[in-house]
């Protein structure tokens, strides 16, 4: 049966519910990836993550928007915005809508950086007010994690983000169109200073980081390398996410 909250039927998701009260949301953006990736990158990586981690979770996977909080990118066309507020309340009703049918467990699964400050305060609120246990992934950060030492590490339109669409939409890849590349050691250092823990500046233009939009080396990427980053990555995320949602359970009921 399909983990698709809107592939199924009204009683399929009841049963579903009453089995296992976990819903799943992919969140990402549509932003400009360059010449060889589609605009919705993002959405496609964090919804495929979803359903892998769906599978190993019996999960539901909840439909949302694919348009996120990317006004960084728009200088270049290919890409929609909303703002911190919209995106932050369309995700409060989603989920809470789900809370209202027997959702106990939320899993956020993220896959760009510009929508995890809305996340937090809208994960914030449907605890507090709908009950919901939650926990957010980064997964974008996870996958950086497991391959940025033999992918290049997480670039914008580079190995990484081109798996994450072979494995999903494969004929939404042109590997055949990759050209201008934007220089890979000027955007990973822009990358890695706005990425720490501890001092976080905010960059306006993605031009700061790479003037031609990405950067990255996408060309040693395959369908073989997609499936096992796709197999690697839901099955690691589903394991460490189970037993978080445990202790989390435990700790709310102290």
């Amino acid at each position: 049966m399909s983990k698709r909250f809107i592939q199924l039927t009204q009683p399929e998701i009841a049963d579903a519910l009453a089995r296992n009260p976990l819903v799943i949301i992919p969140t990402g953006s549509v932003e400009q990836h360059g010449p060889h990736l589609p605009t919705g990158t993002d959405y496609y990586a964090s919804l495929g993550v979803a359903e892998g981690v769906a599978e190993h979770l019996d999960g539901l996977v909840l439909p949302f928007c694919p348009i996120g909080v990317t006004r960084m990118h728009m200088p270049y066309e290919g890409t929609l915005t909303v703002s911190p507020q919209t995106f932050q309340r369309l995700l409060i009703e989603v989920a809470g809508s789900a809370a209202t049918h027997g959702a106990k467990q939320l899993l956020i699964i993220n896959w760009h950086e510009g929508n995890i400050p809305a996340i937090a305060l809208a994960a914030d609120h449907l605890h507090s007010h709908h009950g919901m246990t939650v926990l957010v992934v980064q997964a974008c950060y996870v996958a950086e994690e497991m391959f940025g030492d033999i992918a290049g590490g997480l670039t914008h339109g580079g190995e990484i983000e081109v798996w994450s669409v072979l494995c999903t939409r494969p004929e939404l890849v042109h590997l055949d169109r990759v050209t201008n590349s934007s220089d890979r050691v000027r955007g990973a250092h822009a990358d890695h200073i706005r990425r720490t823990r501890t001092y976080q500046p905010v960059l306006r233009d993605i031009r700061v980081i790479a003037p031609t939009g990405w950067y990255g080396d996408p060309l040693q990427a395959t369908p073989e390398k997609a499936a096992e980053f796709a197999r690697s990555l839901a099955l690691a995320i589903a394991q460490h996410a189970s037993e978080i949602l445990q202790q989390l359970e435990v700790m709310n009921q102290a």
